[in-house]
C-alpha cells in the first residue's frame, strides 16, 4: 500500500481528495489507496544573482514553505489546476508488516490481553531544543525529549512510541583540570548560556532523566565539540548548542490517516495542566543571534518537563490506539510552539472550533486568557473526537488519573473563536452549539487568513568565498602522538558517560543498543527494535553528521552526513536500499551573511546525492538561528545537517556489530573502500586536535559505489559472513579499526599498502568505507563478491589473540607505526570519558570502573539446564492457564515486557493499575500470581516505591486486597526493581522478625530498605548475577547458573536494619541472586555490582519462596536477542533465554498446586 502525500498552496478552488486519488491511480495503478495534503505558504528567493531554478527549489523546501504558480515548473501526474500538487512525497512511513502483538481486551477496564494481528509500520520523527538547551540544559533537554515524544505519538490515529535517539553538539569542554590542546582556555563566553561542560552534562542527563522515567529507551545519537577561530579569523563555536532528539516508533495501518473535522467535533485537550511555562518560546528561540534578547525573557521562555504525566498521557492515547477499529480519536496534533493558540488551530483548519478558555485545567489560577493561550506548558495534546465516544475517553483517563478537558466544539464555520468565559463560565448547551453568549472573544480570525494568506518571506542570500589554508602538520608528527590526541576528541572518544545513566532496555524490545562486547563498550553502528516480543521484525535506525567538512564545503558536508548514516545502518538487515527513508534536521545560522546560501548549497547536494542512491527524505526540521552573541561578536555554530535513516528489519537476530570476535582463533579483516585512494585529511578529527580545518575535505565521490557496497553487505548479512563491522568515519581507518579491538578486547595485525601517501593520511583520513572481520575461510569468497559490483575489498590483517594484554601492531607502507596494549589504547579512548564522569558521577565509583577496564577479559556464563526443555506440566493443554496480575502504579513503566514474559510462560496476564483496586473495581481474589513491576513510581519524588508505599498502607481497599493476597497459600508474587523496592517496604521480603507477623499497628515492619547507588546516579548496566540455592519457587532448577541480564534502576542497594538480619537471611538461603564478577564470584565492585550492595546481593526471597523481590529485569531478557551480549556459543545455539525458566517455574507451581504447596 502506498499512501501519497502533496502539499498545497492556500486556493479557493479545491480538487477534493477524490479527484487527486483518482488522478493517482490512474497514473500510478491500484497500488495508491490513500492520497492526504496538508497547506504550505510562501518564500520568494532575491539577490545579487540568482541561483539556479532547482537550487530556487530547494532552498523553499527546506524552509519549509511550497510555491505559488508559477514558481517552479513541477512535473506531476496530476492534471494541471490551481490548486494541484505542487511536491510529491510518499510513502510517508515506512510500509510495514503483519504483526502478532499484545491488546489489552479493553484499555478503560482491568483486562486480559490477548494476542492480535495487525498491519503495523515503521515511524520516526526528529526534532531539536537547541535555545533553552542552551539556557538551561537540563529543563532544555527534557522538553525536548518530550516534545518529541508527542510527536511519535500524534502521528495519524495515534501511534507506539518505542525508542529514542539523541545527539549533542557543543564547544569547547574545557574540564577543569584535564587540558585537551586544541582548546583554547582564553575564549569568552556570555553569561546566560550554559558552558560547554554544562550542555554535555545537564543535557545528556535532562533526556536521560525524561527517557528513563517514561519509559523508553535511548538507543543510539552522537557527540560531538568544536571551538575554532578558522582562518579568515572568524569564530565557529557550538555557544548555541544542538540538543536532537529523535524517535522510533510504529502506527497501526488503521490509523495512518487522520480525520477531517467535521462540524459538531469535541475538541479535547488531553495531558498535564495550564501553567505560566514557555511563554514566548518560539519567538525566543528565533531571534536572528541568540544572546540579543533580554536574559528574563529567554529564562521565561524556557518549559519544564514532567515525564510521569507524559506517560500518563501516553497510556491514555495508547489506549485509544489498542482499541483498534473503535479508537475514538478522529484527529490528533501535539502541542508545541505557540501553545493552544497554535496546535487548536492546526487542529480544527479548515472547518474552525469555538473554543472556551474556561474549560481548561488551570495549574495556576492566576493566569490571564492571553497566558492561557500561549502558553507552551509540557505534556499537552489535542485531539478531536465524536460526542458519542466521550464516556470512553473520560473513563480510560480517569483510570490512568489523567486530565482530559473538552475544551470546544468543530463549528464548520472556518473561523478559531476564544470565548472568554473565565468569569462566567459557558454552559453544556453553549458549548455544544459552539456559542460564545455575548461574551469577550479576544481571538476571532479566520483561519484562511492566520494559516493561508500569510505575507511572503524574502530571503536574500549571498554566496561567500570562505578562506581556507592547507592542513599544516608537525613534521615530526608520530602516529602515536597524534594517535593520543585523536582518540580523546569527544566526536572520536568513548560515550560511556552518555550510555550508563540512560535505560536502554526498558520497553522488551531493543534488539541493539548502543554498547557492544563482552565489557559492554559504546560503539554500535545502529539501532535495532522489535515491533512485538513476538516477532523477529522490526525497525532498524542510524545517524549521520558531518558539519566541520561542512566548513571547508557544505555540500560534501550533507552528501558525507548521508553516507554516514548508512555505512551505519548497513550492519543491520533491512527490506531494502530504496526503502530507506530518512529524516533530515538542519542547524544553521542561516538568517547571517553568506550561512543562508551554504544552506542552499548543502541541500541541493543532499537532495541530488539522495536521488542517486535511491532513499527519500520524509520529515525533519529546521532551527535556523544558530549563532550567538559573546560581546560584540557574533559567534556561529557550524552549519549542521543530521540524517536519521530508519527502515523496516526483517530479521532483527541478523545485526552485526563492530567487536571483534576472532572467529576460527583469527578473523580476517578487510577494508572497503568506497573512495579507493583518497586520503584527504580536511575537517578531520586530527586536523581539529591540532586547532586547524583544512582545505580539501573527504566527499562521496561515487554514489553508485555506496549502492553497490550497500547491497553486497546485506546479502553477506543475510548470509551470515561477517562477523564484525563498523564504519570508517570520525578519526579514520586507524581510529574505526582501534574501536573494533576495544570492543572485542583483543589485539590485532594490521598491514596498510598506501602509494603515494603518508601514515598519517592513511590512517587518519576520514574517506567513507568499512571495515569487516569475516571467517578466515570465507575471506577469498566476501571479497570476490565486492570485487564483482565494483567495490574495493582488500584484506588488511586479522584479529587476536584475546585479552586486554594482547598487542594491537600496524604497519603503513611496511613501517610500524602503532605497537601498543589494547588496554593502553582503550584507556586513551576512555579518558575524556572518564573525565565527564567524575563530574556527574561518584569519583571513587569511577576510578574503579576506569581500573577495571584495564584488566577485564569477559564474563563467564554458566547454564546448569536446559532452557529448551519444556516443564511437564506446561505440555498439558487442556489445564486452564492460571491468572496472574501485572499491577502498575502512576510512573511505572516496565509492565508490558513484564506481560509478555508471563504470557510466553502459559498465563492469563491481566493489566491492573492501583487506580482498579483503590476504586473497589477489581480485586486479586481471582489471580494466583501478583507481579510489581519496574519504573518510577510517583517519580520517585519521596524516595523509590515510597509513594506506592504510601498508597497501599493508607488506602483501606488497596491495604485490605494486598493483606488478603500475602496470607493466601496458593499465591506467588515478584517484584522487578521499583517493584523489588515496594516489596521490601510493605515486609514481603527481607522482614525484621524471621516469621512474618501483623505487629502493633496493622503493618509488617520492613528489616531491608533500598538506597541511591553508590555511584549517585541511574544506572543502565548489562552485568552478571549467580542463582544461589533457594526456597524460591521461581528458581528452582536454575541453581549454580551464572547469567547476563539488565539492570536500570537508580535506587538498588540493599541496606538492612541489622547485622542479625543480614546473617539470618543468608543462612536461612533467602539470598538467592547474587552480581559477579567475571570469574562468576559475589563482588561489591563497580559497575559488576552496580548499586554497591553488600556480598553483591541483587534479589532476595520469602522463607516460603513464594515472594521474589529482585533489582535486574529478567522480563527484558527472556528472549536471547534481548542480551546485550552472550558468547558465540550461546548465540547460536540458543533459541530460548535461561530467563524464561522463571516464568515457566511460576506456571508450573500454579498447576502443579492449585491450592498452594503444602
Amino acid at each position: 500500500m502506498v499512501v501519497l502525500h502533496y502539499y498545497q498552496r492556500p486556493s479557493k478552488t479545491d480538487s477534493g481528495l477524490g479527484s487527486l486519488l483518482r488522478s493517482a491511480q490512474a497514473a500510478l495503478g491500484d497500488g495508491v489507496r490513500a492520497v492526504e495534503k496538508e497547506l504550505c505558504f510562501n518564500i520568494n528567493w532575491t539577490g545579487e544573482a540568482l541561483p539556479a531554478s532547482s537550487a530556487t527549489e530547494l532552498l523553499q523546501w527546506i524552509l519549509g514553505c511550497p510555491f505559488e504558480d508559477g514558481d517552479i515548473a513541477t512535473k506531476t501526474f496530476l492534471s494541471s489546476s490551481p490548486s494541484d500538487l505542487l511536491i510529491e512525497i510518499g510513502p510517508r512511513a515506512i510500509q510495514g508488516r503483519e504483526i502478532l502483538s499484545l491488546w489489552p481486551r479493553d484499555p478503560s477496564r482491568a483486562s486480559p490481553f490477548e494476542k492480535r494481528t495487525s498491519t503495523r509500520h515503521v515511524i520516526f520523527t526528529a526534532e531539536t531544543h537547541n535555545f533553552p538547551t542552551g539556557v538551561a540544559p537540563f529543563s532544555g533537554a527534557t522538553t525536548g525529549t518530550g516534545g518529541r515524544i508527542r510527536d511519535v505519538q500524534c502521528a495519524g490515529r495515534g501511534a507506539h512510541v518505542i525508542a529514542g535517539t539523541a545527539g549533542y553538539s557543543f564547544g569547547n569542554l574545557n574540564v577543569p583540570g584535564y587540558t585537551l590542546p586544541w582548546e583554547d582556555p582564553t575564549l569568552p563566553y556570555p553569561g546566560n548560556f550554559a558552558r560547554p561542560v554544562e550542555v554535555a552534562i545537564g543535557a545528556s542527563d535532562g533526556a536521560s532523566d525524561y527517557g528513563n522515567k517514561f519509559g523508553e529507551p535511548v538507543l543510539a545519537g552522537f557527540a560531538r565539540s568544536f571551538g575554532q577561530r578558522l582562518a579568515d579569523g572568524e569564530r565557529y563555536e557550538w555557544i548555541k548548542p544542538i540538543m536532537f532528539s529523535g524517535g522510533i516508533g510504529a502506527i497501526e495501518d488503521a490509523h495512518v490517516r487522520k480525520e477531517i473535522p467535521q462540524p459538531g467535533m469535541d475538541v479535547v485537550k488531553v495531558g498535564g495542566p495550564v501553567y505560566r511555562i514557555g511563554v514566548g518560546g518560539g519567538a525566543a528561540s528565533s531571534i536572528q543571534v541568540q544572546g540579543d534578547n533580554a536574559s528574563e525573557l529567554d529564562f521565561g521562555a524556557v518549559q519544564r518537563g514532567d515525564a510521569e504525566m507524559e506517560q500518563k498521557m501516553n497510556r491514555v492515547l495508547r489506549g485509544c490506539v489498542e482499541s483498534g477499529e473503535d479508537n475514538p480519536i478522529c484527529s490528533l496534533h501535539d502541542q508545541g510552539a505557540g501553545g493552544n493558540g497554535n496546535v487548536l488551530k492546526e487542529l480544527s483548519e479548515p472547518a474552525g472550533a469555538t473554543i472556551y478558555a474556561s474549560r481548561f485545567q488551570l495549574g495556576d489560577p492566576t493566569l490571564s486568557v492571553l497566558e492561557i493561550w500561549g502558553a507552551e506548558y509540557q505534556e499537552s495534546n489535542a485531539l478531536l473526537l465524536r460526542p458519542r465516544d466521550a464516556p470512553f475517553l473520560r473513563r480510560l483517563a480517569g483510570r490512568e488519573r489523567c486530565p482530559v478537558d473538552f475544551v470546544g466544539r468543530i463549528t464548520g464555520d472556518g473561523r478559531i473563536v476564544l470565548v472568554d468565559d473565565t468569569k462566567v463560565p459557558s454552559s453544556d448547551a453553549e458549548l455544544k452549539e459552539g456559542q460564545a453568549g455575548g461574551r469577550p472573544t479576544p481571538v476571532n480570525l479566520k483561519l484562511e487568513w492566520v494559516l493561508g494568506k500569510m505575507p511572503r518571506k524574502d530571503f536574500t542570500l549571498k554566496r561567500a568565498i570562505r578562506i581556507l589554508r592547507p592542513l599544516d602538520l608537525p613534521s615530526d608528527l608520530r602516529v602515536a602522538d597524534a594517535l593520543q590526541r585523536v582518540l580523546r576528541l569527544p566526536s572520536v572518544a568513548s560515550k560511556r558517560y552518555l550510555t550508563n545513566k540512560v535505560d536502554r532496555s526498558v520497553t522488551g524490545l531493543v534488539a541493539q543498543q548502543q554498547c557492544v562486547g563482552p565489557l559492554h563498550t559504546p560503539l554500535a553502528d545502529v539501532a535495532v527494535v522489535a515491533l512485538s516480543p513476538f516477532e523477529i521484525v522490526g525497525g532498524a535506525t542510524a545517524l549521520g553528521e558531518q558539519p566541520i567538512k561542512g566548513l571547508i564545503d557544505p555540500a560534501a558536508g550533507a552528501r558525507l552526513a548521508v553516507a554516514e548514516a548508512l555505512t551505519n545502518l548497513v550492519f543491520a538487515r533491512v527490506t531494502e536500499l530504496k526503502d530507506v527513508k530518512c529524516s533530515g534536521n538542519w542547524m544553521w545560522a542561516a538568517k547571517l551573511p553568506g550561512e543562508g546560501a551554504a544552506l542552499a548549497e548543502a541541500c541541493g547536494a543532499m537532495c541530488a546525492v539522495m536521488g542517486e542512491l535511491g532513499v527519500a527524505v520524509d520529515g525533519g526540521k529546521d532551527s535556523l538561528s544558530m549563532a550567538a552573541r559573546v560581546g560584540t561578536e557574533t559567534v556561529k555554530a557550524p552549519g549542521t545537517l543530521v540524517i536519521s535513516a530508519y527502515a523496516v528489519c526483517p530479521d532483527i537476530r541478523s545485526t552485526v556489530t563492530p567487536d571483534l570476535k576472532c572467529p576460527e582463533g583469527k578473523g580476517t579483516l578487510l577494508h572497503v573502500a568506497i573512495n579507493p585512494d583518497q586520503h584527504r585529511l580536511g575537517g578531520s578529527a586530527l586536523a581539529q586536535c591540532y586547532s586547524q580545518v583544512g582545505d580539501v575535505c573527504p566527499d562521496l565521490d561515487s554514489p553508485s559505489t555506496l549502492v553497490s557496497c550497500f547491497r553486497v553487505t546485506q546479502e553477506l548479512l543475510k548470509d551470515k559472513l561477517i562477523s564484525a563491522g563498523h564504519d570508517v568515519s570520525d578519526g579514520g581507518l586507524l581510529t574505526c579499526l582501534l574501536e573494533m579491538a576495544f570492543a572485542g578486547n583483543c589485539g590485532a595485525r594490521i598491514e596498510l599498502g598506501a602509494p603515494g601517501a603518508n601514515a598519517l593520511e592513511a590512517l587518519f583520513a576520514e574517506e567513507p568505507g568499512l571495515v569487516l572481520e569475516v571467517p578466515p575461510g570465507a575471506t577469498a569468497d566476501v571479497c570476490r563478491r565486492y570485487r564483482e559490483a565494483r567495490v574495493r575489498c582488500v584484506p588488511i590483517g586479522h584479529s587476536g589473540p584475546p585479552g586486554p594484554n594482547a598487542v594491537v601492531r600496524i604497519t603503513v607502507n611496511s613501517q610500524e607505526v602503532v605497537a601498543e596494549k589494547v588496554a593502553t589504547l582503550r584507556g586513551w579512548w576512555e579518558d575524556t570519558s572518564f573525565q565527564l564522569e567524575r563530574l556527574q558521577a561518584n569519583p571513587d565509583c569511577v576510578a574503579q570502573e576506569e581500573a577495571g577496564l584495564a584488566k577485564r577479559t569477559e564474563p563467564t556464563f554458566i547454564m546448569t539446564f536446559n532452557p529448551h526443555e519444556e516443564l511437564p506440566l506446561l505440555q498439558e493443554i487442556a489445564m486452564p492457564a492460571p491468572r496472574v496480575a501485572v499491577l502498575r502504579e502512576e510512573g511505572s513503566n516496565g509492565d508490558r515486557e513484564m506481560v509478555a514474559a508471563f504470557l510466553m510462560a502459559g498465563f492469563q496476564v491481566w493489566d491492573l493499575n492501583m487506580e482498579d483496586l483503590c476504586s473497589g473495581k477489581m480485586s486479586l481474589d481471582s489471580f494466583r500470581g501478583l507481579v510489581f513491576v519496574g519504573g518510577f513510581s510517583y517519580a520517585d519524588v519521596l524516595g523509590s516505591a515510597k509513594g506506592w508505599a504510601a498508597s497501599v498502607t493508607f488506602n483501606p481497599r488497596a491495604r485490605a486486597q494486598f493483606q488478603a493476597f500475602h496470607r493466601r497459600k496458593d499465591t506467588f508474587s515478584l517484584g522487578v526493581c521499583n517493584g523489588c523496592q515496594l516489596m521490601a517496604l510493605l515486609g514481603w521480603v527481607g522482614t525484621e522478625h524471621p516469621e512474618p507477623e501483623v505487629v502493633a499497628g496493622g503493618s509488617i515492619k520492613p528489616g531491608l530498605l533500598l538506597s541511591p547507588n553508590n555511584s549517585g546516579r541511574f544506572e543502565s548496566r548489562f552485568v552478571t548475577l549467580n542463582i544461589e540455592e533457594s526456597p524460591a519457587l521461581m528458581l528452582r532448577g536454575m541453581a549454580g547458573s551464572t547469567l547476563g541480564i539488565w539492570v536500570a534502576h537508580g535506587e538498588g542497594r540493599m541496606r538492612f536494619r541489622s547485622p542479625e538480619i543480614l546473617g539470618r537471611m543468608r543462612s536461612t538461603r533467602l539470598i538467592p541472586l547474587r552480581y559477579v564478577d567475571d570469574q562468576g564470584l559475589p563482588t561489591e565492585e563497580y559497575p559488576l555490582n552496580p548499586n554497591g550492595s553488600p556480598l553483591g546481593i541483587a534479589g532476595v526471597c520469602s522463607p516460603d519462596g513464594r515472594h521474589l523481590a529482585m533489582m535486574p529485569h529478567p522480563e527484558r531478557c527472556v528472549l536471547p536477542w534481548q542480551w546485550a551480549w552472550m558468547p558465540a556459543s550461546w548465540r547460536q545455539s540458543l533459541k530460548v533465554s535461561p530467563w524464561l525458566r522463571m516464568f515457566q517455574n511460576a506456571c508450573e507451581w500454579c498447576l502443579r498446586y492449585p491450592a498452594g504447596q503444602p
